[in-house]
């Protein structure tokens, strides 16, 4: 419960007692209509109020105990009492006019306590929360797991109900904000390492896995190397959210093969050790049925050209057998994907087995559509798709084989093998959950760019994996954890499951949009201006969204900054003289940098 008094003696019945010391800031404005969800209060002299801060003020009632409203700032304002012109201001300034400053702030309710919502009496006495009361204000008194993710414009932590965030009651995060101004990325990894390493999951969190997506440069290829740029202010900000100021303790790194390399070797340059090389066999191509992943751009299923492309896949599916590293089919070998498209497009223009691979209602015209489409796909996935490199070595990502936490970098691959990656990776993902029939451990999926992956028009195989993940992934123990510069640009069931709402810096364009309706006004005028580093967080439990300010990354977040890994690093195999040596090695993250 919340109290309010001005008393120096405990507050009565156990209930928390606002800090004394700060003293009232102002009355409730008789000037301005006061409901029981918003109301003015005009700023005492020699006192102030800024937006975010949170006050309380109490309502007395005959026969009834009294009712303590909190809110927070959502507007303040000031200005000349006595002036009738806007000329006055210099009259007044001269002393010549008579007039008085009188600032007031617009109070948004965030709790009522009893729940009688009355509004609250012209002249109550305001107090700026603190303690025990903030808390309550923002019912973090309530939350039974609360995850830190930053402070507020006062200094003091803030937190995130976990019950929100691990499925318990909701799931999964939209993150969206300007590209590199925004700090998405880094919102994101502070965000899962603080689940991680909180304790506020309990065994959920320390058996949880997580997988992201890189997607900038090298980003995140340094998350569990410790950043040398930490000084003793960021490292007091680690203490008071109650955190290690030290980087993730175990991850794993995956890199697409060099192209035109025959020996597989990670296409990485910062980081030379601890980074495995991914890719997919023919075989595991035509049996987990792969090929509609290439054509998984939205704009794909609208063209008549994908009835060819379910029944080359189901054909290959069939047919085609392991020869030698690569694969049989129609009696021919075939050991590369680019001679795998060669001899599709080669059955499909001969009118002897065009039917055959495609069924017989299909026209030359939709065939050739799909041939030129997939022609266009060797340059883009022939380094992906092998038939020369031994199976026996660990290369698909499993997350359940990895780390706690598995980065699968893909900046160096074209748009579309990194479409081709997150559908695949992400259906095999959420393939696995769905047999193991339960919830947990937890993955978090982290995927920048969302709005590319799963746009708002249009259908793709890896759309319709992202609306199950937002769907039905809650109850699998998937959370998605998405970020886009754009949120009225994706698919309105994946904003709309998504619990947790956070804002960075926006195009003021895109902060007019309904996708951000629950920003206050001032709010989404302040989005505009946001600096790098400074988030505005909605979850269900509190009405109005929160600023927050997350710290400086503890981890590098580039090959700069990365200082040497712990002693007792993640061991993975990489690339080196040997292709089956075991290096010890860690990864690493180039994210962009919040301040």
């Amino acid at each position: 419960m919340i109290s309010v008094s001005d008393e120096t003696e405990p507050a009565r019945s156990g209930k928390p007692k606002m800090n004394p010391d700060l003293g009232p800031v102002g009355r409730v404005l008789g000037t301005a209509d006061a409901t029981p969800l918003q109301f003015w209060t005009a700023v005492a002299p020699g006192s102030y109020l800024q937006l975010d801060d949170v006050v309380v003020t109490q309502r007395d009632l005959p026969d009834r105990e009294p009712v303590t409203i909190a809110g927070v700032v959502t507007q303040v304002r000031a200005r000349h009492e006595g002036a009738q012109f806007d000329s006055d201001v210099f009259a007044i300034a001269d002393g010549t006019l008579p007039a008085m400053v009188q600032e007031a702030a617009e109070i948004t309710t965030t709790r009522v306590d009893p729940e009688l919502y009355v509004p609250p009496a012209p002249g109550a006495i305001v107090h700026r929360a603190s303690g025990e009361t903030r808390d309550a204000a923002l019912h973090f008194d309530r939350m039974e797991r609360r995850v830190p993710m930053g402070t507020g414009r006062d200094g003091v932590p803030v937190f995130l109900n976990a019950d929100f965030l691990d499925g318990t009651r909701g799931a999964h995060v939209s993150i969206s904000g300007i590209s590199g101004v925004a700090t998405k990325t880094s919102f994101a990894t502070f965000l899962l390492y603080s689940v991680f390493r909180s304790g506020q999951l309990g065994a959920d969190g320390a058996n949880a896995r997580a997988l992201i997506f890189n997607v900038k440069g090298e980003d995140l290829l340094f998350l569990d190397h410790p950043n040398t740029r930490l000084d003793d202010a960021t490292r007091a900000y680690y203490k008071l959210l109650d955190l290690p100021d030290s980087p993730f303790t175990d991850v794993r790194v995956y890199a697409p093969p060099r192209a035109g390399d025959s020996t597989g070797s990670p296409d990485v340059s910062g980081r030379l050790t601890g980074v495995d090389s991914f890719y997919w066999t023919l075989e595991e191509f035509c049996s987990a049925k792969l090929l509609p992943y290439v054509f998984a751009d939205a704009d794909d299923e609208r063209q008549q050209y994908t009835m060819v492309v379910h029944s080359v896949t189901a054909h290959l599916h069939r047919y085609a057998v392991p020869a030698e590293g690569g694969i049989s089919i129609d009696g021919r070998r075939i050991g590369s994907y680019g001679d795998l498209v060669d001899h599709i497009v080669d059955q499909l223009t001969d009118d002897e087995t065009r039917s055959i691979w495609a069924g017989s209602a299909i026209n030359m015209g939709t065939v050739n559509a799909f041939a030129r489409r997939l022609i266009g796909s060797k340059r883009d996935l022939s380094r992906l798709i092998r038939g020369d490199l031994a199976q026996r070595r660990p290369h698909q990502i499993k997350t359940a084989d990895s780390a706690q936490v598995t980065v699968v970098d893909l900046h160096n691959l074209p748009d579309r093998a990194q479409r081709f990656v997150v559908g695949v990776t992400l259906k095999s993902e959420f393939e696995e959950k769905e047999k193991s029939g339960t919830g947990r451990p937890l993955l978090f999926v982290v995927l920048d760019e969302l709005n590319k992956y799963a746009p708002r028009d249009g259908s793709s195989p890896i759309k319709e994996v992202l609306l199950d993940i937002a769907e039905r992934g809650r109850s699998l123990g998937v959370i998605l954890i998405g970020a886009q510069q754009t949120a009225s640009e994706v698919e309105r069931r994946i904003v709309t499951n998504s619990a947790i709402r956070v804002v960075g810096r926006l195009d003021p364009a895109e902060a007019s949009r309904p996708e951000y309706g629950f920003l206050p006004p001032a709010m989404r005028q302040r989005a505009l201006l946001a600096r790098p580093g400074t988030m505005f967080v909605n979850q269900p439990d509190i009405p109005v969204p929160l600023c927050v300010e997350f710290p400086f990354p503890a981890w590098a977040t580039r090959k700069s900054e990365a200082g040497p890994p712990p002693a007792d690093s993640h061991r993975s195999i990489v690339q080196s003289a040997d292709p089956f040596a075991v290096i010890g090695g860690r990864a690493g993250a180039d994210d962009d940098i919040p301040f």
